[in-house]
């Protein structure tokens, strides 16, 4: 025997743990031994029921327990194979020869034969994202490697291999940023090479959501196993030699394209089945395995027989004698001289050399003879690129789709964990250093930012992985100190994410949560903030020693039907079956660390202990109620049982339990570990069917796994909880809850799940405090609104009086309810009250009132034609919504419903359209809502479907309901109008009695507000002399104290319109009053109505006009205004100039009487005093507007008789005054003299 050399071997990895059992076998078991009876196509399956299947899931199922088709036998192996194969997987060679000092060749042989892979499973894990369709591809050829190996379970590897992680996509992880081929071209000279189309791997995303079957089938043959096989079955794989535990080859890249044909030279080092490392002459940058790797793995894997073998090349040196070593040494040297001619020399010198270190050792290092007794068996992983693409991920922010790929490597890590891969945790460990390492880390935190909703669920994700590692069941004392002190140095970083976002967490520790109980209540001012790996490092005090734990999860059989179900926390209930009793949480995430590792049926049992626990504790929580209902009702306020929601946490229980009972009812050949043909499944997308399978021991008679998860789920969502704090808590709650729902949706729900749903409803409507929908809830408790519809929709064609006594019950909102109490401080047995009394901080109040909106739009559109149901449902809104625009928006839904095109109106609908019609108006009135006009417009239209009576009713209450602006310009009006009368086809003294109501709709709103609704008022009693009269008196008597100059004059318009002129003058004069237009005003908008009211003064006689000219003197001051209207007034005679301008001959009035004297004299003051206040301030620029404006005044003085003297001595003021003003007066006495 050769022996093996000390130096210089590479140092010791970390121990790994053994590819384990699949979900169909349990340790100590193997496959093929399973039970269940083939007959005539059909299995038939003990247990407590029997149930026949179908002849195709017959076949699935009995390939999962190893029931072999009839006719078919099987050769046995030899002892010497059976022998060498267990060797091969567990011994390091090393080990083998130190045991034994002389091994027989041929068992030589058989071990190294035995010690390649035989799974091509693991070759696809560690070459692809794709862990599906390429997993079924690695099965499909294994049938075809058993036969080559020469033995009957060639393929046990793949068919004990527990299942990839499902969700994992068909993404490949190249090089971001690099252009990849447009096909599978040569992978030399970067990382392309598993990289999706159109820019850098990062950037692909998922093929076939990105551009349907054709594109992803196209992306799935680009994975490096996928390229793999192409080429393993193109022939391109040559010169392939395995020397001991290591193999070479060649393989050839065909010519694509401008590309040339390229050779790899591949080579891989194996230990114990597990390939250890690898190197191809391609340069691949990429986390997994190129290629040719791939392609050099399979052939070994699928062609045995023609793979060249010989034992360890220490082993053939150690057959020679001097001089055949002499000459095996020259011919290596010439061979290569240029590459080994100065190491060959080197070594040389130093054997020569006595006091070398290299003969200080013993023998010399084989890199063919395998691993060493202190080498670490596991899978080669480089370990650097983990870390460089997981940093160059994280440095893209979002962008470029890294958010998915870093998500398609947390989906890789729960594949190792499920091949109970040792490498999981080693990468999971990669991953977690880049995470911390994340710059944008410190920045949020010293900008005291949020980080984005997907980066923080990233994080939320890694910390469920640690959970999972290190509950790991089988992982040693050592390895879980390791992760615990690796934990502790994260969490004690001061950038370590905190596991509610950025708020503390105020929930009991892991380890010491109860389900319920004082017990549980901390003192929350003691409690440090928890991080996202606060969970895992409180996980690592966990064990699974419990001997009842063990019986559970190791035993179908586990009962104890002499126990009696007294004890709070006994260990099984009435039927004898076994209850877990934990903090409801960790025990699911037992339960999510067994399906993690590869235990699914261990996973399964506890997850069906843990459900029964919770129904026990159901009955339990019901009946405690019922003693103390009278006590809780009397109170009227009652408490949270739970500290923390299942639904929404961070260790997502009830999606664990879940999850874990549908796989066991789900119905494809990956769930039972049988793996179809590989070429006839690629890229076939598989619908999912869910059957009620053979029942379980432990369940009661018609149960299944199926009902069994809907429960569950109904349990989970019905629980009453307190609302977290912090806005990401609260929109994990609403996700989760929204991502349960819409998974219970898929299922068809038949008989035997409506009798759950009827079950679970019923309870949680009687269970009090225990339940969301109890009769009396904690005012900070979630809503149950999205979980109410979705029980309503589905109990409604079965249970419609349950499902709206359930849906009814959840319409509640009570934090926005003023009068709700905050809560009981004291502490009755078995219900933890929680301490804060204050108004809590929503932050998805929007989203929860949305949803409370939608349940109430369902029971409403279910609800059409039941007028008892209608009017209840009314009653419920009305009581609960306490937003007018999500009433609004129900009221508007109840129109639409009630007034379909190819139905008859349903008017007890309308009625309830309307009655919320007008909630919404009493409670928008006193509030601003910028839709408050669309509003009205919709009640009036609503009415008037409903009828006249609804239309005179609002007139009559408008007060309660409308402004008087909206009342007269809106609803008034639109009921007067011609399309209302035909709409409703009234009659005379129908149109006589709306228009009544409408006249003393406008009377009062005048009365209470004149300025807005004067005018509205005046038009709408137009027909009516009564009526008018006693508006026009009403805008007389406003006039002088509350009405604007402006609504003067228009009023006054109007009546000069309707024939009223002396009334108009009134109002004219009246607006006169409160006018005011300064000197520089002379376009301000009254101007206009200036000017009017002087022409129909001066229309109507000269005591008019002499009655308005001092009252526009008065509050005029602006020139050029006052000099048009003394010109307007000198060009005709007062009264002879209609209102239409028609003229007249008489005498023109004397401007040296008055009233025009006064007018005149005020002009000519107002065009001294603005010519005054120009000259303070004025520029250059404005020169010659100003001698314009002078030349205007002339005009106006020129009218006076002695005006020309009085012209003359102002501009001579002007100059004596202004004299600085040089260049001014220059102008001016160019143009005045």
């Amino acid at each position: 025997m050769a022996e093996r050399g000390q130096l210089p071997l590479p140092p010791a990895k970390r121990l790994c743990c053994r590819p384990g059992y699949g979900a169909g076998c349990r340790p100590g078991q193997r496959p093929g031994s399973g039970g269940g009876v083939v007959a005539e196509g059909n299995v038939v399956v003990a247990g407590p029921s029997s149930v026949a299947f179908p002849p195709a899931l017959a076949a699935a199922y009995a390939a999962a327990l190893g029931v072999l088709p009839l006719g078919k036998t099987q050769s046995p192996e030899s002892l010497l194979d059976i022998a060498a194969r267990r060797v091969a997987e567990k011994w390091p060679f090393q080990r083998v020869e130190e045991r034994f000092e002389r091994i027989p060749e041929p068992v030589q042989r058989r071990i190294v034969y035995w010690s390649f892979p035989r799974s091509e499973r693991e070759i696809c894990m560690y070459s692809s994202f794709n862990a599906g369709a390429a997993a079924a591809g690695a099965s499909g050829a294994e049938d075809a490697a058993s036969a080559a190996n020469g033995n009957g379970n060639g393929n046990s590897n793949a068919a004990a291999a527990a299942p990839a992680a499902p969700g994992a996509g068909s993404t490949a992880l190249g090089s971001p940023g690099t252009a990849s081929p447009a096909t599978g071209s040569s992978n030399s000279g970067g990382g392309a090479p598993n990289a999706l189309p159109g820019g850098g791997g990062a950037g692909g995303g998922g093929g076939a959501a990105g551009g349907g079957a054709a594109e992803a089938s196209a992306d799935e043959n680009r994975l490096p196993f996928r390229r793999g096989i192409a080429l393993l079955e193109g022939g391109c794989v040559d010169n392939v030699l395995q020397v001991g535990f290591h193999l070479s080859g060649t393989v050839t890249e065909p010519a694509v394209q401008s590309e040339p044909e390229t050779v790899c030279n591949v080579a891989i080092s194996f230990d114990r089945c597990k390939i250890t490392s690898v190197t191809c002459s391609c340069g691949n940058k990429d986390i997994f395995y190129c290629a040719h790797v791939v392609a050099l793995s399979l052939y070994r894997i699928r062609k045995p027989d023609q793979v060249k073998l010989h034992l360890p090349i220490s082993e053939t040196l150690f057959q020679m004698n001097r001089d055949q070593l002499q000459k095996f040494v020259q011919y290596l040297i010439t061979v290569h001289h240029t590459e080994v001619l100065p190491t060959a020399q080197k070594l040389a010198d130093e054997i020569l050399s006595q006091n070398s270190e290299i003969n200080q050792v013993h023998g010399a290092p084989d890199p063919t003879a395998g691993a060493s007794i202190d080498d670490e068996n596991c899978w080669h992983l480089d370990e650097e690129q983990v870390q460089e693409q997981v940093k160059l991920f994280l440095s893209q922010g979002g962008y470029h789709g890294s958010g998915k790929q870093l998500n398609l490597l947390f989906a890789k890590v729960r594949e190792m964990l499920k091949m109970r891969d040792s490498n999981g945790a080693r990468m999971l460990t990669l991953i977690t250093e880049q995470f911390m390492a994340d710059p944008r880390l410190s920045l949020w935190r010293q900008q005291g930012t949020a980080m984005t909703d997907k980066y923080r669920q990233l994080w939320d994700e890694l910390g469920a992985l640690w959970m999972c590692i290190v509950l790991n069941p089988h992982c040693k004392v050592e390895q879980k100190a390791s992760w615990l002190k690796q934990l502790k140095k994260w969490n004690s970083v001061d950038v370590c994410p905190w596991e509610d976002g950025n708020h503390g967490n105020d929930l009991p520790s892991l380890t010491h949560a109860l389900p319920q109980g004082v017990n549980a209540i901390q003192d929350s001012s003691n409690r440090s903030h928890r991080t996202v790996f606060t969970r895992a490092i409180e996980a690592c005090d966990l064990h699974w020693q419990d001997s009842h734990l063990q019986h559970i999860i190791c035993s179908d059989l586990y009962t104890n039907y002499c126990y009696h179900d007294d004890v709070e926390n006994s260990l099984f209930d009435s039927h004898g079956w076994p209850l877990w009793h934990e903090h409801v949480p960790t025990a699911c995430a037992r339960v999510d660390a067994l399906r993690s590792h590869g235990y699914p049926r261990e996973a399964l049992r506890l997850a069906i202990a843990i459900v029964n626990t919770l129904r026990r504790q159901q009955q339990k929580q019901q009946e405690m109620f019922r003693f103390q209902k009278k006590e809780l009702l009397h109170k009227g306020i009652t408490n949270i049982t739970n500290l923390e929601g299942w639904v929404g946490h961070p260790l997502d229980p009830i999606g664990t339990l879940f999850s874990s009972l549908m796989e066991a009812c789900r119905v494809d050949e990956e769930s039972f570990h049988v793996f179809s043909d590989f070429t006839d499944n690629m890229g076939q997308c598989r619908s999912l069917d869910y059957y009620h399978l053979p029942t379980h021991k432990f369940l009661e008679e018609g149960e299944t796994f199926l009902t069994l998860a809907v429960e569950v789920a109904l349990i989970g969502l019905g629980q009453q909880r307190i609302m977290p704090d912090g806005l990401y808590a609260q929109e994990k709650v609403c996700r989760n809850e929204e991502q349960l729902i819409s998974k219970l949706q898929e299922i068809e729900l038949d008989d035997t799940l409506v009798k759950i749903f009827q079950k679970q409803a019923v309870f949680l409507l009687e269970a009090g405090p225990y339940s969301g929908l109890g009769e009396i809830i904690h005012r900070e408790s979630v809503p149950m609104h999205t979980f109410a519809k979705y029980l309503f929709t589905s109990l409604l064609p079965h249970d419609a009086e349950l499902a709206y006594k359930t849906a009814l019950r959840a319409m509640r909102l009570l934090v926005l309810e003023s009068t709700a109490p905050s809560g009981d401080m004291s502490r009755p047995h078995h219900i933890a009250s929680v301490v804060p009394n204050r108004y809590p901080r929503w932050f998805t109040l929007s989203h929860i009132e949305s949803q409370q909106c939608e349940l109430a739009s369902t029971m409403l559109t279910a609800a059409k034609g039941d007028v008892r149901r209608l009017e209840t449902v009314l009653e419920s809104i009305q009581k609960n919504i306490h937003s007018s625009s999500h009433i609004f928006k129900l009221a508007q839904d109840a129109f639409k419903i009630a007034t379909l095109m190819d139905t008859l109106p349903d008017i007890t609908l309308l009625k309830v359209s309307l009655e919320l019609g007008l909630q919404v108006m009493r409670m928008t009135l006193s509030t601003l809502n910028w839709r408050r006009r669309e509003m009205v417009r919709w009640l009036v239209t609503c009415a008037t479907e409903v009828g006249v009576y609804a239309l005179d009713s609002i007139m009559q209450s408008w007060f309660t309901l409308f402004t008087p602006t909206e009342a007269t310009s809106i609803v008034a009006t639109t009921v007067m109008s011609n399309s209302t009368i035909v709409r409703l086809h009234l009659d005379c003294h129908q149109q006589e009695k709306l228009a009544s109501s409408a006249r003393t709709l406008a009377l009062q709103c005048a009365m209470k507000d004149p300025q807005n609704c004067a005018l509205s008022a005046l038009t709408l009693c137009e027909k009516d002399h009564i009526a008018f009269e006693t508006a026009y008196q009403i805008v007389l008597d406003a006039a002088a104290t509350g009405m604007s100059y402006t609504q003067l004059f228009t009023i006054a318009r109007y009546m000069e319109h309707r024939g009223y002129p002396m009334r108009a003058y009134k109002l004219a004069t009246l607006a006169m009053t409160h006018l005011n237009l300064s000197y520089n005003q002379d376009t301000h908008p009254a101007i206009n109505d200036v000017l009017w009211a002087c022409a129909l003064s001066h229309s109507l006689g000269k005591n008019e006009l002499a009655a308005i000219i001092p009252l526009v003197v008065k509050s005029v001051k602006c020139a050029t205004v006052l000099s048009d209207i003394l010109r307007r007034c000198t060009l005709t005679t007062p009264g002879m100039v209609g209102l239409h301008g028609r003229r007249n001959s008489g005498k023109l009035m004397s401007l040296d009487k008055a009233p025009l004297r006064q007018l005149l004299d005020a002009t000519i003051g107002a065009y001294i005093n603005t010519t005054h206040s120009r000259l303070t301030h004025i520029s250059p620029r404005h020169y010659s507007e100003f001698i314009e404006f002078l030349s205007k005044a002339r005009e106006t003085f020129l009218m006076a008789h002695d005006g020309h003297i009085q012209f003359t001595q102002f501009i001579d003021n002007l100059k004596q005054i202004y004299k600085g003003k040089k260049k001014l007066m220059m102008l001016v006495r160019e143009r005045f003299g």
